[in-house]
């Protein structure tokens, strides 16, 4: 039975096109298309399971190149993003973005589905400074937008805030959104303080948009709409989940045409 299988080496249901004709990849073939800078494979993968991840990686970075309508250079963040796969990682966590090492890490059974969000984190991080005049290495763009940081003018700029304000805000644009609000109460309920971080919010929102799309990949995104997580609340839902996602996608798409 596939379910006691690992779950690398189960099935992850996609209908996107089929980018590699059937052939395998290599993570090799993957750092030379996208420009990654390093990638990472733990010692404890085995080949059999690196063959499956590559081409498990390669499939989902096409389709989130194809969903956002942006080129490998986007994806790779110019070429200054790292992968990981099977390397080390963080307690109860299947997936993680470090962003002192701006690397991207995957566990080896359990980082199925969390692609989307880790990679939002790293374009958080990567698009920091090139939006807001700012001197701090670690900060994400979404946390800096909710601290009135001084932001370069700049169309892109102006297209990304207005994705937060809409994400962050209410209709008027004063209150917190519903969004936020069910943030801090899931937190408040935990006793600890991340699903509200203006991050974290960020990355779940950016997952939902992928989720929400006609092309469906398992491994790059799920969970937005039936896990325990989503019942609670903690993405955006309704019209609001809507409105969030029109605004995203219409960020990415002008910054895919700006760079190409």
């Amino acid at each position: 039975m596939s379910s006691l299988l690992p779950r690398i080496q189960r099935p992850f249901y996609r209908n996107g096109a089929q980018h590699r004709a059937g052939a395998d990849v290599s993570f090799g073939d993957i750092h030379k298309i996208f420009g990654f800078k390093t990638i990472q494979i733990g010692k404890w993968v085995t080949q059999a399971e690196q063959q499956l991840a590559a081409n498990l990686f390669f499939d989902a970075l096409c389709d989130l190149m194809d969903i956002l309508h942006v080129t490998e250079t986007v994806i790779s963040l110019n070429g200054s993003l790292s992968l990981a796969f099977g390397v080390g990682g963080q307690k109860h966590s299947s997936a993680h973005y470090h962003a002192p090492k701006r690397q991207l890490s995957l566990a080896k059974n359990a980082g199925g589905g969390a692609l989307a969000h880790e990679w939002f984190h790293a374009f958080d991080h990567y698009i920091s400074t090139k939006m807001y005049a700012t001197d701090l290495p670690h900060a994400f763009a979404s946390s800096l937008w909710l601290e009135d940081a001084t932001m370069h003018s700049h169309p892109l700029n102006q297209k990304l805030s207005a994705w937060f304000q809409t994400l962050f805000l209410d209709s008027n644009g004063i209150e917190p959104s519903d969004y936020v609000t069910r943030s801090v109460k899931a937190d408040k309920s935990m006793q600890f303080y991340y699903y509200a971080q203006p991050q974290e919010m960020a990355a779940r929102a950016f997952e939902a948009a992928i989720q929400d799309q006609t092309i469906k990949n398992a491994f790059l995104v799920q969970g937005t709409k039936q896990s325990v997580e989503a019942q609670v609340g903690i993405y955006p839902i309704a019209q609001h989940r809507q409105q969030s996602n029109a605004k995203l996608l219409e960020y990415f798409k002008k910054l895919g045409k700006a760079i190409d």
